[in-house]
């Protein structure tokens, strides 16, 4: 939508495009690191366990020690270290073997997690602020101390937790950005569904009057452009970008010529036929009757769709789109639910 109207400026999709770039760089350089972070995240689990005992040294003994209350800091250093040190080995090691055995998941520990509160900063950033490009979290965020609280979870929980961190601590962030920006530039696609409704007509009032400025506002991105985000600038020179519309109230040629220039190949859909409809109820792993059939097994009702059973909800479901408003494939959903309607009140 315009700047000014309900929603964002239209370069928040960029800015959308790159953030899942990062998340998917991310994704794949946390896979990387997995097992180094997997091991020491149950080093940190251990530590949390059996902690490693500090060696005592004798303290140098000041003239005034005795009157400040120093006298016990000036102990004698610890003979035994050595040996304890060798027990608290042992048994570590027993632990890890367990804790590789998973024999362990259940058992309460108590550790320590950076305690993250929801700033003011990043309240406000999801809208306005994001604008301009800048992370004041990043700018900020970092004059407070984080600080840490105790938390008392089982180790299955604390080893997802440990191995989170020790991953991010693994990977290099300034290079994932990088990447992801060098992704979304090259292979991005921005699909701008409903195209449609922001085509122009001619003597419009109220709020049809921001459809052209939607339009203006689109063609630097789609034609190529420099859009500024917090990670660094981006380019939309390569981005693919595909616009799609139903079209049944206006036409392609209502939106306006530079835009229409700007989208060279057309494509005309044809509608989706009873054949279509028998595929899209049989085929995918979810379909719409695997879906129904699952949902009645959770109230004891074994429920099993025939070949022609199939077949004429496809066959009711094209001719009320043939003859009604065709609204694709979710008509579909109309027909089972009416079909059902009797055995799902029942069950």
């Amino acid at each position: 939508t315009e700047v000014g109207y309900v929603g964002r400026d239209v370069d928040s999709m960029v800015r959308d495009l790159l953030e899942t770039s990062i998340r998917l760089v991310k994704q794949e350089k946390i896979e990387e690191v997995e097992n180094r972070a997997s091991e020491l995240a149950q080093e940190r689990i251990l530590d949390c366990m059996l902690p490693l005992p500090k060696k005592k040294t004798k303290a140098p003994r000041g003239p005034f020690d005795f009157l400040l209350g120093n006298a016990s800091e000036a102990e004698e250093p610890d003979e035994n270290f050595e040996a304890r040190l060798m027990d608290i080995n042992q048994k570590r090691e027993i632990f890890k073997q367990k804790l590789l055995r998973m024999e362990l998941e259940e058992e309460i520990i108590e550790i320590e997690v950076e305690e993250r509160n929801t700033s003011f900063l990043e309240i406000i950033s999801g809208s306005g602020v994001e604008e301009m490009g800048v992370n004041l979290q990043d700018m900020f965020g970092n004059l407070v101390p984080k600080t840490k609280k105790k938390r008392r979870v089982k180790v299955e929980e604390a080893r997802k937790i440990f191995t989170a961190e020790e991953a991010q601590r693994l990977i290099d962030m300034d290079e994932v950005y990088r990447i992801a920006i060098n992704k979304a530039e090259n292979d991005g696609i921005i699909f701008l569904d409903e195209i449609d409704k922001i085509a122009g007509r001619e003597n419009s009032y109220g709020p049809d009057v921001s459809r052209g400025g939607v339009q203006r506002d689109i063609l630097p991105i789609v034609e190529g452009s420099t859009v500024v985000t917090k990670y660094g600038p981006i380019k939309t020179d390569h981005i693919l970008f595909i616009a799609a519309g139903a079209f049944h109230v206006s036409k392609p040629s209502d939106l306006i010529p530079e835009l229409q220039g700007r989208f060279p190949i057309r494509v005309e859909l044809s509608a989706l036929t009873k054949d279509d409809f028998v595929r899209i109820l049989s085929e995918p792993d979810n379909s719409l009757v695997r879906q129904y059939e699952a949902l009645m097994e959770t109230e004891g009702v074994k429920l099993e769709f025939q070949q022609d059973g199939i077949e004429t909800i496809a066959e009711i479901a094209a001719d009320l789109n043939a003859r009604h408003q065709n609204i694709g494939a979710r008509r579909l959903h109309t027909v089972l639910e009416k079909v059902l309607e009797d055995l799902a009140f029942h069950a």
